[in-house]
């Protein structure tokens, strides 16, 4: 068994009567229940879903982009040249 810290908290009424519910509910004790409660928050906040939206928008700039292909006239410098300065 994973050893366990105890720990005293001081709860609402309301987040009491909550809790108390959940034991009748789910048959899991109260200190189960606040430890799932925990681990869920953890993940709520260390791994947030990520909204790739912005990533996609993005890519679709570029392929826009590249789909345009190069601009008329060239260009009249090396790279060599960006690091001899």
């Amino acid at each position: 068994m994973t050893k366990m810290v105890r720990k005293q908290v001081y709860i609402e009424p309301r987040q009491e009567a909550l809790l108390k519910r959940l034991v009748r509910e789910t048959g899991a004790t109260e200190a189960e229940i606040i430890r799932q409660a925990i681990d869920h928050q953890t993940k709520t906040f260390l791994f947030p879903r990520r909204d790739l939206s912005a990533w996609q928008e993005e890519q679709d700039f570029i392929n826009r982009l590249i789909q345009q292909g190069p601009l008329p006239g060239g260009r009249r410098w090396r790279r060599e040249d960006l690091y001899e300065r």
